[in-house]
């Protein structure tokens, strides 16, 4: 059997993207190599780390996250003058570096691009937060989403 990667076209993803100020987006974010390396709590406390630095800047708000063993689930409004590329340059870079430094690393950390999508007006914002808060209970992580460590929503 044959596992040899194909061409990435994570770049095809930025195509036609548009940062609108006021906008909510719900961006996800992978590793580049999959492996579950935000099961270990503290490695996953440096994205959420990287992403609050984004929201107390104001930058973004933050409604919803939670960091998966493997990925990121973000739900923001763009609220500064940074459009998604940069947020999301910002919180994989900052992440990667500090990660990187505490295994004593270098190298890519993060997937090239991400995914976004935005919220439409008649979307209903509590339950895109419901859905993503909700990633560790559908894969069986947890049996409660409380129990979850790497998550937070502004609703409760």
């Amino acid at each position: 059997m044959n596992l040899t990667r194909l061409p990435s076209h994570s770049k095809d993803l930025r195509k036609g993207r548009v940062s609108e100020r006021g906008r909510a987006y719900h961006l996800c974010a992978s590793l580049a190599d999959n492996r579950p390396l935000f099961a270990d709590f503290q490695l996953g406390r440096e994205v959420v780390h990287a992403m609050r630095a984004l929201h107390e800047c104001g930058d973004v708000e933050s409604l919803a996250f939670v960091v998966m063993p493997t990925h990121l689930h973000w739900l923001i409004v763009l609220t500064g003058e940074c459009g998604l590329d940069q947020v999301m340059q910002s919180v994989k870079g900052g992440s990667a570096r500090r990660i990187n430094q505490r295994l004593g690393r270098t190298g890519t950390l993060w997937e090239d691009g991400y995914f976004d999508h935005a919220l439409r007006n008649d979307e209903d914002l509590r339950a895109v937060a419901r859905y993503i808060v909700g990633n560790p209970l559908r894969a069986g992580l947890v049996r409660h989403v409380g129990d979850y460590p790497l998550w937070d929503a502004k609703w409760l």
